[in-house]
């Protein structure tokens, strides 16, 4: 699973979209509104955002983190991924299978 944060939710649609036309998710789930705050220049900061959490398989997810990066509008984004140890055989079927060009 891969997932990111943007500061709109129509940029969050479109990295969804754009992922799974191109076959580098099997599905893009949008979140709702979050507060984030953090450090940014010297400051402390609080904006609100969208999360996007992107379900793929394992040989996709660095073409997916590069789609992401090039596409977010960030100068440095938040992209995490997390290695799913287990979970339902057949999902993780449909997702491999979804994920192939």
């Amino acid at each position: 699973m891969v997932t990111t944060v943007v500061d709109a939710r129509q940029v969050a649609d479109v990295l969804a979209a754009a992922a799974v036309a191109a076959r580098l998710a099997a599905c893009a789930q949008v979140g709702g509104r979050v507060d984030s705050t953090y450090w940014w220049r010297s400051a402390i900061e609080t904006t609100t955002e969208w999360s996007v959490q992107f379900k793929t398989a394992p040989d996709r997810v660095e073409a997916l983190v590069d789609q992401v990066r090039a596409s977010h509008p960030y100068e440095v984004p938040e992209v995490l991924v997390t290695r799913v140890e287990s979970g339902n055989p057949d999902y993780a079927a449909w997702v491999h299978e979804q994920t192939r060009p």
